[in-house]
């Protein structure tokens, strides 16, 4: 039998003496590492992603997951993981696949800047004691508005407004798709979006029909797919999202396996039971800025001008010109995934090569359209790479709007950051469509954590603005003033608009 010459990264160990053979390594494992022989438990080591979940349900604490100590020769130039690509490419011919985000080791520039503080000309504020506000509204904002007085002679807003997402917080959860994650993980998604007043996203899955509930704090999706749209999904929910690109994999479609779509994400789809889910590249009807305007303005009409159309697209080098033509072709939002968004599947070599960072793009495309006078035209989201409330702080200051957040969130619900999402064998019930792997992921609990943490950062980002003397969100927005690069070259800091500390 031939053996294969790429090593596996991890070694599942038990320790023999301390293991009780209760089995539940073998029962949690999705990935078929443990096996029962022998009055014992067998492993496969081969077979180990390190997700954990062993490890976090062994009563005894007997298992360990270890790196594996028999590299290949240490090179800089020559990593593990490259020669391991090169050994299971020669062996098979096939693309390496992985999942979530880029892993390697890129500068992130949130981490080389730093907010401001007031301390004696602008006094901080203590959010405990006073009100800060972090409501935050995506959509068109008018040049002006315009205000009359009724008969009783009340003043009243003249100006006719654009319809709004109104966000209790600058968050909401990214586009992830039935389909590439389970319908307890979207479940998690909208209870709490709904009990933290802010939104999910759908992805180009459809939405199920336990989600309809939950349609006030849901953002549908349309993508060259068309998986799951029809009037009714498309009145659904308070904004129309369409996905041109995605962070993690600019300028290339969408593979689900059919082997992740049994009858629910099926019906969902609009598609036949274990077919594979092909999103093309391009969508068919967009090859032009044009084109894009004729289906914003068919979405429009489709929900009767009632809720904004966001527009999502891939952080590239040329982003802020493509933004400001989705801004004139009337979209509401402009959604910006970096490069270090996160993916249910992706080549390797997409993910880890291609995009440009999160704080480029939002720095840059907050420039072009404040330079062109259409910066009230549309709204910006930034995602792809949001690890915190200090991200999220950076990131409204350079110029987003508000933040979405996805891998962050899955983490909440056990994700270990493995990147094998693509196989549907997730032992945490996320990414997979097994029933019996699925059922361990209770909505409930996992949904009172994933409100935890918006409220943590909630809490956060009112330290924050505190600290920065100020009480909304709304006045750290664009406001580079506040934020200091530290360790970065002129260029970079000249591309952001920040000063370097000490000026």
């Amino acid at each position: 039998m031939f053996k294969s010459q790429a090593l596996t990264e991890y070694i599942a160990k038990i320790d023999t003496n301390k293991c009780i053979r209760c089995k539940r390594c073998i029962q949690n494992c999705g990935w078929g590492v443990y096996s029962w022989g022998g009055d014992k438990v067998n492993i496969d080591t081969n077979k180990c992603v390190k997700c954990l979940r062993c490890y976090h349900y062994c009563p005894v604490e007997a298992i360990d997951i270890v790196d594996n100590p028999t590299f290949y020769k240490r090179n800089h130039n020559w990593s593990f993981q490259h020669i391991k690509n090169i050994k299971k490419q020669a062996e098979t011919g096939g693309i390496p696949l992985t999942g979530m985000g880029c892993d390697l080791d890129y500068p992130v520039l949130f981490d080389n800047l730093l907010l401001d503080a007031c301390q004696v000309t602008n006094p901080s504020i203590d959010p405990l004691r006073e009100p800060m506000e972090l409501r935050t509204f995506l959509g068109k904002k008018p040049s002006r508005l315009d205000i009359k007085r009724d008969k009783k002679g009340k003043l009243k807003l003249k100006t006719k407004m654009t319809p709004q997402i109104e966000l209790r917080s600058p968050f909401m959860f990214s586009p992830m798709s039935f389909g590439s994650i389970s319908l307890n993980a979207q479940k998690v998604l909208a209870m709490a979006a709904k009990e933290c007043g802010i939104v999910m996203n759908t992805g180009e899955g459809g939405l199920h029909e336990d989600l309809y509930p939950y349609k006030t704090n849901v953002m549908v999706q349309v993508a060259s797919g068309r998986f799951g749209v029809n009037p009714e999904y498309l009145n659904a929910g308070v904004a129309v999202e369409i996905k041109i690109g995605q962070g993690a994999k600019p300028g290339i479609g969408g593979h689900l396996p059919g082997e992740k779509i049994p009858l629910q994400v099926a019906k969902t789809r609009m598609i036949p039971i274990g077919t594979d889910a092909l999103s093309p590249a391009p969508q068919h009807d967009i090859y032009s800025i044009e084109d894009l305007r004729q289906l914003i303005y068919a979405l429009k009409e489709a929900t009767e001008y009632k809720k904004p159309i966001s527009v999502k697209i891939a952080t590239v080098h040329n982003v802020a010109a493509i933004a400001s033509g989705i801004a004139r072709a009337g979209a509401d939002i402009i959604y910006l995934d970096g490069f270090r968004g996160g993916t249910g599947a992706a080549p390797t070599v997409i993910r880890d090569h291609m995009g440009i960072p999160i704080e480029h793009a939002v720095a840059a495309v907050d420039d072009r359209l404040r330079e062109e006078g259409i910066r009230n035209e549309a709204s910006i989201v930034a995602a792809g790479g949001i690890r915190s409330a200090g991200d999220a702080a950076k990131a409204i200051a350079l110029g987003a709007d508000a933040c979405a957040i996805g891998t962050t969130a899955l983490m909440t619900m056990g994700c270990t950051v493995c990147g094998k999402c693509y196989t549907g064998n997730c032992s945490w019930g996320i990414t997979t469509q097994r029933p019996e792997l699925t059922a361990r992921l209770d909505p409930e609990v996992y949904g009172q954590r994933l409100m935890n943490l918006i409220r943590a950062w909630n809490h956060e980002l009112m330290e924050i603005l505190g600290a920065l003397g100020v009480n909304s969100i709304e006045s750290l927005r664009g406001s580079r003033e506040r934020l200091r690069g530290v360790g970065l070259d002129s260029a970079t800091l000249d591309m952001l608009g920040v000063k370097p500390a000490g000026r």
